[in-house]
């Protein structure tokens, strides 16, 4: 199994969340790129976010973006010897 293109946009917008304060959300403007709007609201209806445009997290989403923040810095490690 690979990571979709879809998936890819979901995780993407996941990262902008800020994980330092649950009183701020995000705005996905009606003019952004198709994909990221799609993305957004895919979050939505899989129960990630409070609002088809972004809007905050729910406790699912915040579990979701600290884990897509974990595996982007995880792969952004270099190797150790």
């Amino acid at each position: 199994m690979r990571y979709h293109p879809d998936l890819i946009n979901e995780l993407n917008l996941l990262l902008h969340f800020n994980l330092d304060t649950t009183q701020q959300g995000i705005k996905v403007h009606h003019d952004a790129e198709p994909a990221l709007i799609a993305a957004a609201i895919r979050l939505h209806d899989k129960g990630l976010s409070t609002q088809p445009d972004g809007g905050y997290l729910t406790d699912l989403g915040r579990e979701a973006s600290e884990h897509a923040q974990a595996l982007l810095t995880l792969l952004r490690q270099p190797e150790t010897a």
